[in-house]
């Protein structure tokens, strides 16, 4: 009987124009946009610059700090006041300020003074703003420092010196961190979407009626609905790996049997959850936004783009019942530090237990009727 049921499902599935397309297309599209689009490196900073000095030194400033790669030099004011209009009108995101006799202050006394004002509208940007105009300001004075002869270690007051050393993102790309949580991301949305709204699209057409006049128990009918998006996942997934190492050179350092045996137990996850509101609803329109819902709350809370640990408490706390973290986690861990199933054994439990809670969930709750 499970057989003719597998052989129905996908019979709808590629009997729609619109889905094996999109089962397609939509990897791709994710793929090869979000993870330029979704990133958190702030870049391409405008910069308006008032330079009450106007010397050779704050010229070489201002050369620095524009080479940088972070800034964009949007305009050079005369006043603050000036200035201030660039950032109220948007056309500046922060002002650097140059004080007059800079050059004079920093051949005599080796001090000078510059301000920074950020447009804090965007708390991050300006801070991030602010820091690296900072750092490029402060290694501005160590330059002149060595070429007047003076050691600028030796000024320090303590004597350590700190060598950066970045593990599992050597470079610092964006990318590298953002890309096996896209992946995630696109699973959950494909086959959380998907059988919640094929289950009550055969309501509105009236065909699961003939559904439940025939002798299918509710596991063979779940099992269904569940395996052919379990094989649909798996196929996305393959689509993504082979994507990320083409477009971005991402291959997993660890096994791709581990990220494969995680996927399959969170596909049931979310294909379980689908069925489960998709039991509850009546219309294609009422599932759609319950799903939406879900899938909003699952996202913004699993650590995607902003770390758990930066969250309030009780932010953290619900991330503790959400399947979508602790995926991304694994992917993270496999993809990057090549974490193996030893390392991750907390969010395997965890995971079965999603999935075995909201897959008997979807078994009770589908209504049949004789």
């Amino acid at each position: 009987m499970l057989k003719f049921l597998l052989e129905k499902e996908f019979k709808q599935i590629f009997r729609n124009s619109f889905l094996p397309r999109l089962i397609i297309m939509m990897p791709v599209m994710i793929m090869l946009i979000m993870p330029w689009a979704a990133n958190q490196e702030i870049k391409n900073i405008k910069l308006s610059v008032i330079d009450n000095d106007h010397s050779s030194y704050s010229e070489r400033l201002i050369h620095k700090v524009t080479a940088s790669g972070y800034f964009i030099l949007e305009d050079v004011s005369n006043s603050n006041s000036e200035a201030m209009k660039s950032i109220e009108s948007g056309k500046a995101d922060i002002i650097l300020e140059i004080r007059p006799k800079f050059e004079q202050s920093l051949i005599k006394d080796r001090l000078a003074d510059v301000m920074i004002s950020a447009n804090a509208v965007n708390g991050t940007k300006a801070g991030l703003g602010s820091s690296y105009l900072t750092m490029i300001v402060n290694d501005f004075t160590n330059e002149l420092m060595s070429e007047s002869g003076i050691d600028a270690e030796k000024e320090i007051m303590s004597g350590i010196k700190i060598t950066p050393h970045n593990k599992y993102n050597i470079y610092l790309d964006y990318k590298v961190f953002m890309v096996p949580a896209l992946i995630v991301m696109l699973l959950t949305m494909l086959t959380g979407f998907l059988p919640a709204l094929n289950i009550v699209g055969e309501k509105e057409s009236g065909t699961l009626e003939q559904m439940n006049v025939a002798p299918v128990n509710r596991l063979l009918f779940i099992l269904g609905k569940l395996i052919p998006y379990w094989i649909i996942g798996f196929v996305v997934l393959s689509i993504c790996f082979i994507l990320a190492r083409l477009v971005y050179g991402l291959s997993p350092v660890g096994s791709l049997l581990t990220i494969y045996l995680y996927a399959g137990i969170y596909i049931l996850t979310v294909s379980g959850l689908g069925l489960v509101i998709s039991n509850y609803s009546e219309t294609m329109q009422q599932a759609m936004f319950v799903m939406y819902f879900f899938i909003l709350i699952l996202i913004l809370l699993s650590g995607l783009y902003t770390p758990v640990s930066s969250m309030p408490e009780w932010a953290q706390m619900i991330t503790k019942i959400n399947p979508l973290s602790y995926f991304i986690q694994v992917m993270r861990s496999v993809y990057l530090k090549g974490s193996g199933i030893t390392d991750l054994l907390p969010q395997l439990f965890a995971l079965c237990g999603f999935a075995f809670g909201l897959n008997v969930w979807a078994i009770a709750s589908y209504k049949k009727s004789s």
